[in-house]
């Protein structure tokens, strides 16, 4: 797995998650905002397979 998830992109994607999980524990939404995992689990590893299908990438350039 080659990281393809960057800074702002790996933070929006962790408090979406969490955000979800926390409604769905709270009551405030349905079983769906379980579907947060998702989000969570491709920041916490930097890694998005849809990212990798589509050959996006929004990790910065290394220097060389």
């Amino acid at each position: 797995m080659k990281i393809n998830v960057g800074g702002i992109d790996r933070i929006l994607r962790i408090v979406a998650g969490l955000a979800l999980i926390g409604l769905t524990l709270a009551g405030v939404i349905g079983a769906w905002g379980w579907i947060g995992v998702v989000p969570l689990l491709t920041g916490i590893f930097k890694f998005c397979p849809a990212y990798a299908i589509f050959g996006m990438n929004t990790c910065p350039m290394e220097k060389q």
